[in-house]
């Protein structure tokens, strides 16, 4: 009888964290009997190998030729039989809960695609930095222009390692593009909630790790990792619509759900080889507009400030500026003027009395 769930954990020269993203899967409170785990090595060249298979036969070990993350999730994806597949970075790891709260979230919403949830931020010695987490029971759907803009920036509670998806949406969106050597969950993120929504949960199940290694998440990336971006986004950008065409999605809702991409595509273009002032302004108050509403009197002439600054200097001198006074933490300054709400429900903010523990460590 084919599992319930599988676990699909990618990894490629984690040596320092595969043991705890493994375990962490190996330690759910849902019955072992009913979950299925793989390990999809990418080629790694460092000790990964070893210390994944010290988890079998618990766990199963795939080694593939390098080849990035795309490949790696459709060498997985032809492996599983599970009617559920979670996906884990072999950088991160999950709460001992999560697949028990997932597979309920599943069961109680026959219709939905995919599931969500809150996570925890830490670095790379397990402290945590932050906790993010959508409204209770926010949902992403893509049925409405309204709908898919209100849902643009929770798709950051579907990413990776919070990401869980229906075996028979899986089978209609995959393979996932080759071309994705990094951020091959975005794809799968955005086109099955086109097939029936997805769920998030308000519960922080997972520790989502940056660190110096990441591709994506890093505090002050280099302009070699900001092209990188660009490159992908610009890639990204071409290859998603389509498919969300192809299942039904209006013009109108793919526009409104990859606005935010465009924006920052045009963003990271612009601080990479800047532009006309003009550009810096069009790009950012299209951003103001997408991401804040009800802003009061004193946020609406801080914001008018910022706009001024744009057409007064270049480009990359003002996203140095940004950078300076974020770095700085002036925001509190900022708000002490007024404010605005996000367009997203999504709750941001540092732990008080939460540690970055982690799972109990099973020893194989």
């Amino acid at each position: 009888m084919p599992p319930h769930i599988s676990v699909l954990i990618d990894t490629y020269n984690h040596e320092r964290y595969i043991k705890q993203a493994i375990a962490s899967a190996v330690d759910q409170d849902f019955p072992a009997a009913d979950t299925e785990i793989l390990v999809v090595d990418d080629g790694s060249t460092d000790r990964t190998p070893e210390i994944a298979r010290k988890f079998e036969p618990r766990v199963r070990y795939l080694r593939k030729q390098n080849g990035g993350q795309a490949s790696a999730f459709n060498a997985g994806l032809a492996e599983l039989r599970g009617d559920i597949v979670a996906f884990l970075d072999g950088d991160d790891y999950w709460a001992k809960d999560k697949l028990s709260r997932v597979v309920r979230a599943f069961d109680e919403n026959p219709g939905i695609a995919a599931v969500g949830h809150g996570y925890f931020e830490v670095d790379e010695s397990n402290a945590i930095r932050g906790r993010w987490l959508p409204d209770a029971g926010a949902r992403i759907s893509l049925e409405t222009p309204e709908g898919a803009l209100r849902s643009s920036s929770l798709r950051v509670f579907l990413g990776t390692s919070r990401l869980a998806i229906r075996r028979s949406v899986l089978d209609k969106i995959t393979p996932v593009p080759a071309e994705l050597t990094i951020c091959a969950d975005t794809p799968l993120l955005t086109w099955a909630p086109a097939l029936g929504g997805a769920l998030l949960l308000p519960e922080p199940l997972c520790y989502y790790r940056v660190h110096g290694a990441n591709h994506w998440a890093s505090d002050r990336p280099s302009d070699q990792q900001l092209r990188t971006r660009y490159r992908l986004q610009r890639l990204l950008l071409a290859l998603l619509p389509p498919r969300l065409q192809s299942l039904g999605v209006s013009d109108a809702a793919i526009t409104a759900f990859l606005d935010f991409d465009r924006l920052e595509a045009a963003r990271i273009k612009l601080i990479l080889d800047g532009g006309a002032p003009w550009e810096t302004f069009r790009v950012e108050l299209a951003s103001a507009r997408a991401s804040y509403r009800n802003p009061t009197i004193g946020y609406r002439a801080f914001r008018a400030l910022t706009l001024l600054l744009t057409l007064l200097m270049p480009p990359r001198r003002f996203y140095r500026l940004r950078d300076w006074y974020a770095a700085r933490g002036l925001r509190r300054w900022r708000e002490r003027v007024g404010g605005a709400a996000d367009a997203a429900p999504v709750v941001t903010r540092q732990p008080s009395n939460d540690t970055g523990a982690a799972p109990h460590d099973v020893t194989p």
